[in-house]
């Protein structure tokens, strides 16, 4: 019996030992092709963007059985003290930010190269829109099956509501990314002040009709977006600037929430009577310029360590498939919980999210949400890359499908 144990264990080995070698090489290959030229901290501020809502959304959002049908509920209603998760996993304004500042160095290049106006936003929002039908599609047809089954509506509507959520998103970018021409040299404030007013006549004067607040869904990610179309011109590199955004941003929010009553949680948090995201008020905005300030000031580290052949094929990777693990990550944890369901009522996945027990549990169910979201990325992600092209895609996949960005040194 030991003889074959010590087999088994050499081969297991063995095997390690080739995939920790296939990978690294994969790592060499996407490395000697990508650019000099291209500014790796922007991709891994939207690696790290993406990956933050995700597990945001994961930690944040339970499925419950009740009544006989599932319903939404956050650990943040029965815990309100665990609010700073939220401000580490609410990662949109970076994500807008480096939105702003890859549209207006690519409308730039378009511009330069002699393309059209047109054919550049046709380009861009081609990538942006592609992944949708998919999910579109597959979310019509589970509807109405689990309709035809004999589900709740109560649940269908609980669990469509969250797979297309991140449609909104979208939305919203698509319209800046549209309109990049028009606010490529908007400063910043302009946005800011409308937000500024909205919430005075929302919540100082009470003065206004109810959909006044939806102005912010345009107005508020403005702010990071026109933040970035500047850092694209060069106009907030310096440290001094980064440590502005930084400081003034979270003694503005902090004066926000300790003093105007504005909610602690940077999420929605189900029977609260005010969001910050749902619409942006003040508060998200001003955390977002605290963000975007912490982002930009770890630019120069996080072009150091995406210099490291690994480290940069993990953020190539997830760029490669953003919109696709963003549009993805509540269908992989909704399939998650509906298959457990065949178990019972399971901790962590399908009880009321009240105490740190559950917390204990949800963290221990992250890796299987992770696992089928792959499983999505892999069946889906082709939808956002297009069809490939010649067999030996590693050594061509950071050149010809990443967004184009530009090193500062070779700007």
């Amino acid at each position: 019996m030991p003889e074959p144990s010590r087999r088994t264990r050499g081969a297991a080995v063995h095997l390690a030992g080739q995939a920790r070698h296939a990978l690294h090489r994969a790592a060499q290959r996407v490395d000697a092709a990508t650019p000099a030229s291209r500014d790796r901290a922007v991709d891994a501020l939207r690696a790290f963007a993406i990956l933050g809502v995700v597990l945001g959304h994961w930690l944040v959002t339970a499925l419950v059985a009740e009544d006989g049908a599932l319903h939404t509920a956050s650990p943040l209603r029965h815990m309100p003290w665990l609010a700073p998760v939220s401000w580490l996993f609410q990662t949109l304004a970076v994500f807008f930010l480096v939105g702003g500042h890859v549209a207006t160095r690519s409308l730039a290049t378009a511009r330069t190269r002699g393309d059209s106006y047109a054919d550049w936003l046709r380009a861009r929002l081609t990538r942006l829109l592609r992944p949708v039908a998919a999910l579109l599609g597959l979310w019509a047809v589970a509807a109405t099956a689990l309709l035809l089954t004999g589900a709740p509506p109560a649940t269908v509507h609980t669990l469509g509501k969250l797979a297309l959520s991140p449609l909104w998103f979208l939305l919203v970018f698509a319209v800046l990314t549209a309109v990049t021409p028009l606010v490529t040299r908007l400063n910043p404030l302009w946005p800011l002040a409308v937000v500024l007013h909205v919430d005075l006549f929302r919540f100082g004067l009470h003065l206004g009709p109810s959909w006044i607040g939806w102005i912010n869904l345009a107005a508020g990610w403005l702010v990071p977006y026109t933040l970035g179309a500047a850092w694209a011109r060069g106009e907030v590199h310096s440290r001094r600037s980064s440590w502005a955004l930084l400081l003034g941003g979270t003694a503005a929010t902090a004066v926000l929430v300790g003093c105007a009553g504005y909610p602690a949680s940077m999420v929605g948090v189900p029977g609260s009577a005010v969001s910050n995201l749902n619409p942006p008020t003040l508060a998200a905005v001003t955390f977002g310029l605290a963000q975007c300030g912490l982002a930009l000031l770890l630019r120069d580290r996080l072009r150091r360590a995406t210099a490291r052949p690994l480290a940069w094929l993990a953020v190539a990777l997830v760029n490669l498939s953003a919109m696709t693990i963003f549009l993805w990550h509540q269908t992989a944890m909704m399939a998650t919980t509906a298959t457990g369901l065949l178990a019972g009522r399971l901790p962590g996945l399908h009880t009321p999210p009240d105490s740190l027990t559950w917390v204990a549990y949800r963290l221990a169910w992250l890796p299987l949400f992770a696992l089928v979201l792959s499983l999505c990325r892999a069946a889906f992600r082709h939808h956002e890359q297009g069809p490939r092209r010649g067999r030996n895609r590693p050594s061509h996949v950071v050149h010809r499908h990443l967004p184009p960005t530009k090193s500062p040194h070779h700007a």
